[in-house]
This record gives structure tokens, sequence and C-alpha cells, in this order.
């Protein structure tokens, strides 16, 4: 069946989005309309109306108090602000404040500012994994349970911390009619299916012990441990910025979905699964919802935004970065383990300088074993300064902060090299946070392909500019071609063929930042500290 009307006629019935689309007959003279079918002109087919509020799993809505089933991700060191997420907190979506890499002091300052401009509004704040400096992880479950933060994002965690679950269950109560309520909301991001099993599994029993002993949770939150998962929802995390395994998002998604289903506890509703990896355009987004996701997370495309915590100039770079603009560098916090993040390659060549300082901790025993010839280009090239004044540097924050670690390093000459290097690393994000411009060609930039495929989808109009990416605005306007794109699809499998011009998914009309409206803005003292 092929609609004989216009491509705009077309278009235009289709972006009704909340108003059903009816193909009606006879088959060789189709139309589409909002109007139902007649005797002359019965039913073909039929899209329902479809707001882009529907998409998703309602519970997810429900749960955090949002109007859509859409998160944006944390992205560390503050780049995921305190003026991100309440930009989209009060525009009715979800946002996870960036706390990793903070120190306790700058995130007691960013979850005051969010618990004073949102109050009971909807927002999250990250929790990462911190195996080598546990006592990162206690001071933000500190700071977020002193703050009242009533959702945590979860991200890195390969087992379960007492930290973590305590987080989680104190928060435990049980209503009236016996049914046990979580006040501390958890999202857990993963990208494996043995991770994903520990999150959807009630928390260990010698753990939920141990907290007991410890005086963090009482007893009666301790026999409630057992009737609810460590989580409430997992984010199944694909191809993204930053940390990434670089799974194929249709392979993992079912699997823990799968996953899921076979571990659902009784009585309990089902840990809802979400998407995040990939997700730039309204086709990625449209295909998650498709592959059964209850909800989707965005995290590259919102570094670019008029809100993110980051330097203006890397918001440009962002914004002009291509789909293989990008490429996999060693990690900061895993150089030694080998684990590498995802980051961008134009206008920085971190990557290059960062794989270079690997290669050298790979063959050699420590830095007095380095040939001068690669120390003239350390010192010239990567670090910018004398190798022994990176080391003073270094030992100082140790000194300080980890004392544990400068008595290792003391005394093992390939684990001082180590610490050299992760300096470099360290500070190559925070140069590029502040956009510190003599140091463009060291800026770490986390970045995934979506970032260009963004770029690709607003190429021409408004949005392609970094001064008009609103997060708010980017988030409906990928909600909203994911709802038009699926109402195509749906039409399409009951064989109806639209003309290619009426189901181009273009990106909406975004009205110039002085006719927007505009929500309250938080004021400047409010803005997470940059590091």
């Amino acid at each position: 069946m092929t609609a004989p009307q216009s491509p705009a006629e077309v278009r235009a019935v289709l972006e009704a989005l909340h108003r059903p689309c009816y193909v009606i007959g006879p088959p060789d003279d189709i139309r589409l309309t909002h109007e139902g079918p007649t005797a002359a002109r019965p039913l073909l087919a039929c899209a329902p109306p479809l707001p882009a509020e529907r998409l998703g799993a309602p519970g997810f809505r429900a749960h955090h108090g949002v109007t859509a089933a859409y998160l944006a991700g944390a992205m560390a060191v503050g780049i995921a602000s305190v003026d991100l997420v309440c930009a989209l907190s009060r525009a009715g979506y979800l946002a996870s404040f960036g706390a990793a890499g903070l120190t306790p002091d700058r995130l007691d300052d960013a979850l005051a500012a969010l618990r004073r401009y949102l109050g009971d509004g909807p927002y999250a704040c990250n929790l990462i994994h911190s195996p080598t400096a546990p006592r990162l992880e206690r001071h933000c479950v500190d700071l977020c349970l002193r703050h009242g933060v009533r959702c945590v994002e979860a991200s890195a965690f390969v087992q379960l911390t007492p930290d973590l679950l305590r987080y989680r269950l104190s928060g435990l109560r049980q209503d009236r009619g016996g049914a046990v309520l979580c006040a501390h909301r958890l999202i857990a991001k993963v990208s494996r299916p043995e991770t994903a099993r520990l999150f959807l599994r009630p928390a260990p029993a010698a753990m939920v012990a141990e907290l007991v002993r410890a005086g963090h949770i009482d007893a009666e939150q301790a026999a409630l441990a057992d009737r609810v998962p460590v989580a409430d929802d997992i984010t199944v995390e694909a191809d993204s910025g930053g940390h990434t395994d670089r799974r194929p998002l249709t392979v993992i998604l079912p699997l823990i979905a799968a996953l899921r289903d076979d571990l659902a506890m009784p009585g309990r509703p089902p840990v809802r699964i979400g998407a995040a990896g990939g997700l730039g355009t309204p086709y990625a987004v449209a295909a998650a919802f498709a592959a059964g996701a209850d909800y989707v997370v965005t995290g590259s495309v919102n570094q670019a935004s008029v809100e993110a915590g980051t330097s203006a100039e890397v918001k440009l770079l962002l914004a002009e970065a291509g789909p293989t603009d990008v490429a996999m560098a060693p990690a900061a916090d895993l150089f030694e383990q080998g684990g590498t993040v995802q980051v961008l390659t134009r206008g920085t060549r971190f990557a290059q300088h960062a794989g270079y300082l690997h290669r050298l901790y790979r063959d050699h025993d420590g830095l007095d074993a380095l040939p001068a010839h690669h120390v003239r280009r350390l010192e010239r090239s990567v670090l910018g300064r004398p190798v022994n004044e990176v080391w003073e540097e270094t030992a100082a924050y140790l000194r300080a902060r980890a004392p544990q670690e400068l008595g290792r390093a003391e005394g093992d000459a390939k684990h001082r090299m180590a610490l050299v290097f992760r300096w470099y690393l360290a500070t190559a994000s925070r140069r590029a946070v502040r956009g510190e411009t003599e140091h463009t060609a060291h800026w770490q930039i986390w970045c995934g392909p979506a970032m260009g495929a963004f770029n690709a989808w607003t190429a021409g109009t408004p949005l392609s500019r970094p001064e008009h990416r609103h997060a708010a605005t980017v988030a409906t306007s990928l909600l909203h071609g994911a709802a038009f794109l699926t109402r195509v699809h749906t039409l399409r499998v009951n064989g109806v063929t639209l003309p290619a011009e009426a189901t181009r998914c273009r990106p909406p009309h975004v009205p110039l930042p002085h006719t927007r409206p505009q929500a309250p803005a938080v004021p400047t003292a409010s803005r997470s500290p940059r590091t």
C-alpha cells in the first residue's frame, strides 16, 4: 500500500504524535488521516497516539517522579554539573551529578546546592567504585546520606561493597500493608551479565550482618534486605565515552533483560533495564526502546550542552566531531591493569601520548631504566616538565591523601613510574575542563561515537551550535524524534509504503535562546566547582 498524498501532508499527520494515525482505503487510494474509517474508506492500518513521554516503562517515570523514561548519565569531575542536573530536573527529566573525581569538600558544596535548588525534585548522584581508594566511596555515601540524596547511580562496580549497600539498605522500611519501601533508589550501570546478577539479587547475608554489627543499619532493615534486589534499575552500557567495554547494545541488552526475568523476585516489581552507549540520534533511541529498554541514558551528547561543566573550547571541539573521531586510551584509574577509556581525537593528541606512556610502562622496570632519548621525549613532548618535578608533586599529593601508595612507590620503581604517568592522565582531563588552551594537545575529553552521530543529525540546524544545545532541548529532540520514527515503523510493518521525504527524522525547530522560555537560572554560586 502506497500513500498518494504529498510528503508534506503525510508528514503532518505522522508528526501529530498525540493523535492517532489512520490509514484508510480503498487500497488503490489510501490516505493518512486523524479521522476514523468510514464505510467508503475502510481501515487498512493504524498507529496509535504516541507522545514522546509514553516511550519506555511507565514504572520508571512513576518511580523517579519524571515525565519521560530518560536519564542523563553522570560525567565525572562535575561535567554533569549542578546546572545541567537542575535544568533537566526542571524539565521533567532525571540526571545524575558527576561526583567522580571531586574532592569531598567540592562534592559537599554541589550536593548542598542541588538540595537547595531542587528540593524534592528528581535528581541522582553518581557513586563510582574506587577499589584502590575506598575512602572516596565512603565519603560520597556519607555526603549523599547527609544531604538526603534519594537516588544514586552506581558505576564501575564489579563487586558489591559495604558502602554501596549501606546507602541502599539504610533506606528500607515497611509500610502498613507489609510492603517494603526503598527510600534510597539505586541505578546500577553494568556491561556484563555477571555484574548485573549482583544487582538483581538481594544483598548477601554476610555483608548485611556486617552492616548491622557496624551500626549502619538496624535489625529491621536487615530483615527487609532479603526481600528486595540491590538495584531498582540496571543500565546496560554499550559503546560509550569514557570507561566502556564497547559491547554492541543489541547483544548485551537482551541477555541482561533475560537474566532479569530469570531472577525476578516474587511480589516485587521487575528491575527495569535501561540502555546506554551510542544513543546520539532518535534512530538510536528508537532502536533501544524497540530492543526492550525500559529507559534510555545519554552521555556524550550532554557534554557539549550549554549547562555542562566543561570549557567552551571543549564544547566547540565536541560539536565539530565526527563518529570516527574517537579512540581508546589508557585510563588513569586502571593504568596498571591495562584499563582504557574512549576519548576524542579531534584537536588533541592525548590518545597518542597516553598510549606512548603505557608502552613505556610495559617495556621498562622504572623511570631510572628509561633510555635517555625516551626521557627527553617524555619531558619535552608529554609531561612538559622534568620527571623529578612531576614525582615531587605526585608524592606531595599522596603524602596528604594516600600515604600507603607513597610507601609502596618508594619500594617499587615500576609502581612509581605508573604514578607519574597517571599524573599526566589525570591532569589532562582537568586541563580540558578548565580550557587551558596552551595544553590543547594534551586534553583528555571522554567521548563516544554518539557525539559524531548527533552532530551529523543536527548539521545545518540551530542545534549544530553549542550555544543552542540546552540539555533539556537535546533530550526533548531525541525523544520526540524516536516517537516519530516508532510511528513510522508501526505503519511499515503493517505494509504501508511511505514517501522517504515524509519519514526522514529532522531536528525540531529550536527557538534561539533569547526567545526560548527559560526556567529560573541556577545562581552562579551553585555551579559545580571545577577541578
